[in-house]
């Protein structure tokens, strides 16, 4: 398989892997029945959740009315859910005032009513309603201090769980005696509900004492008002054993598991054997690179654990410590980290992307990287070791012409990674 066609194959795997995740694809299954005599009203938040409100209208047999907010770029043409567009991943005053809005819209509900309730990835900035004494600028600023510091995803949402008055199952109570069911896009490792878009329609089982000691793990300061808000027990979260959750459901709809299944069936199709090795990998993104890159040459250079050729494929959320200057996700992260430790090693081929199609806050997906691609970069008088460095994979992979532009995949179940062996 030459060049051209092993950068075919790894876009192909990717295009698979996002569309075996849509919510179009996923979501109508699970769409529960209508009242019988109550309202229908939808709610949502997340990089999801406009085309998750189109899945609902396109297969809803009653009547409906709501509200989702997701992020710029990402809205669908609904018809009776109104879509609005705010920030992420750090919070603006749209998506406080959507949040805001959404708070009101669930007041008065009786229990013969239902919320439909639409998660994915990404709702936690964007269904930002910051506690009580909280300002938004506190919360932009510990979310910006945490997304710089390599916290993981359960960590921060932690955090954020007891600032907010709509996250960690707050907006479940506001809908209460109606009946809340919850449809989800998974983009933790684990699938976790609770966890995804920092749970604000499941209850959550960490504590405000939780959120302080991962706020001092990382250094981060925070003004005397927020630590107050924790100390005093006023930012504690509904538990699971609350009763006003006892009549509500939820179902994670799609997950990396999914998409990666999808990938490595796409992969079968031409030949190449896949072997899936975690949907679920964390960690800095750079060390993860160099890992899979170890792997690779153990592949390419002794025939183990697996023959050539095949295909390693994962999923799950890496972290990147920010240190330099540059522009890139994680997962351009990655892969110059890969580039770096392959260094040019024949027939290893890959590609890292974000399955919402935006990698990190740039426009692109991911990237692709090849076996030439550390010396084509030198002759262009870059050096991927000190790119690296300065974290600046975007920089990297746009000067070669191989970043992945998909614009938004309206889906959200993380990083997909495949590295192809020939």
């Amino acid at each position: 398989m030459h060049a051209m066609k092993a950068r075919e194959l790894l876009l192909e795997m990717f295009s698979s892997a996002t569309a075996a995740v849509s919510a179009g694809k996923c979501l109508p299954a699970f769409l529960p029945a209508p009242p019988a005599n109550g309202r229908t009203l939808v709610i949502g938040a997340g990089k999801g959740a406009a085309a998750m409100a189109k899945a609902v209208e396109d297969h809803w047999q009653g009547e409906l009315s709501g509200l989702v907010v997701t992020r710029y770029g990402h809205g669908a043409d609904c018809r009776r859910i109104e879509v609005v567009e705010a920030a992420h991943p750090v919070p603006d005053e749209a998506g406080r005032r959507a949040a805001g809005r959404i708070m009101e819209m669930v007041q008065g509900l009786t229990e013969n009513d239902l919320v439909l309730c639409l998660i994915s990835g990404g709702g936690s900035a964007l269904l930002a309603l910051p506690a009580e004494g909280i300002t938004l600028e506190q919360k932009q600023a510990v979310n910006k201090a945490l997304l710089k510091s390599g916290a993981t995803i359960s960590e921060m949402n932690c955090v954020r769980k007891h600032f907010s008055a709509i996250k960690g199952g707050r907006l479940a109570l506001a809908c209460a005696p109606a009946r809340v069911v919850t449809l989800l896009i998974s983009d933790v490792p684990g699938d976790d509900p609770g966890v995804i878009a920092s749970g604000p329609t499941l209850p959550d089982p960490t504590t405000c004492e939780e959120a302080l000691a991962i706020l001092r793990k990382y250094a981060i300061e925070i003004p005397e008002s927020m630590e107050r808000h924790l100390t005093s027990g006023a930012g504690e979260t509904p538990k699971p054993d609350d009763p006003r959750f006892a009549r509500n459901a939820h179902h994670v709809t799609a997950t990396a598991q999914q998409a990666l299944e999808a990938a490595a069936a796409t992969a079968r199709a031409a030949g190449i054997t896949p072997y899936i090795l975690s949907d679920e990998m964390e960690g800095e993104a750079r060390d993860v690179g160099m890992v899979h890159a170890a792997l690779a040459r153990q592949i390419a250079l002794r025939g183990q654990p697996f023959q050539t050729p095949c295909v390693l494929i994962s999923g799950g959320e890496t972290t990147v410590t920010v240190r330099g200057k540059g522009r890139g996700g994680r997962n351009a992260e990655f892969l110059l980290s890969l580039a770096t430790a392959l260094n040019g090693l024949p027939g290893v081929h890959a590609i890292a992307c974000d399955t919402d199609g935006i990698d990190g806050s740039e426009d692109n997906a991911g990237a692709v990287y090849q076996p030439d691609s550390i010396v084509r970069a030198e002759k262009l008088g870059l050096r991927a070791r000190a790119m690296l460095d300065n974290n600046d994979g975007y920089g990297f992979f746009s000067a070669l012409g191989d970043l992945v532009v998909t614009g938004p995949t309206r889906t959200n179940v993380n990083d997909f990674r495949a590295i192809l062996i020939l």
